[in-house]
């Protein structure tokens, strides 16, 4: 009996509509909205009390590196600026460094370019796959290759 009641289909329980006299007012919430909103608080209510409880229960004698960059604006810490850090002279020496460092690596690139080329010229003679023999004359080179195709021949016959 239990099945066919699960099996009946039943009608959504919707909410209902803002009213036409109160449409002025706005939407009126629904409850999964309410729900998202309340979530979001409680979640921000937590994070301030776990900030509340670090507060009292921080050591006052504690000690960071970033306390000496920072320094306290309007009860803020704002970080020291950087702008003005350096003197005229050593923005120079600085820029002079850098100049240096580029003309640097330009001159190792340029030697790495010139041994690549260096290189190339070889690339264009392929060895061709075959031994080189050398005749004394003219007149020795037809007996030379007759006797070479001779022997590849017997090579051929085991």
């Amino acid at each position: 009996m239990s099945s066919l009641r699960n099996a009946v289909s039943r009608r959504a329980h919707k909410e209902r509509a803002q009213p036409h006299s109160r449409k002025k007012i706005g939407l009126l919430e629904k409850h999964k909205d309410y729900v998202e909103r309340a979530q979001v608080f409680h979640k921000k209510e937590q994070t301030l009390q776990k900030l509340k409880e670090k507060a009292t229960f921080r050591n006052p004698d504690e000690f960071y590196f970033r306390m000496i960059k920072t320094r306290n604006v309007d009860g803020a810490h704002k970080l020291e600026s950087n702008a003005n850090k350096y003197t005229q002279e050593e923005l120079m020496l600085m820029k002079t460094q850098d100049m240096g460092y580029i003309l640097q690596k330009l001159q190792s690139e340029k030697k790495k370019i010139e041994k690549l080329t260096a290189v190339l010229h070889s690339l264009d003679n392929q060895p061709s796959n075959r031994h080189v023999y050398y005749a004394e004359d003219r007149f020795e080179l037809p007996i030379f290759k007759f006797l070479l195709y001779c022997i590849h021949i017997d090579c051929l016959h085991f």
